[in-house]
């Protein structure tokens, strides 16, 4: 097994290794619940729709209680 280096770690995260860890620190942090799903994506430098996409591209499950959804509704019928 070849072993891992700092160096070759980083190129192991792409092109943008800087970027690539603080999205994958901002995923963690949302799956674990310490940072909301808009923080998380603030947090990450992407829209909230951005996160999205890619919380869905990593297979990582949205934290989306019943009292939010039902605060989202009352948020929906108050602009109507």
């Amino acid at each position: 097994m070849e072993s891992i280096t700092p160096n070759s770690f980083l190129d192991f995260l792409g092109p943008e290794p800087e970027r690539e860890l603080i999205l994958l620190a901002a995923i963690e942090l949302y799956r674990e619940g310490k940072l909301s799903l808009g923080k998380a994506a603030q947090l990450a430098g992407l829209s909230v729709r951005e996160f999205l996409y890619e919380l869905r591209r990593r297979e990582v499950p949205i934290n989306y209680t019943l009292e939010e959804a039902e605060e989202d509704v009352r948020l929906i019928e108050g602009l109507e």
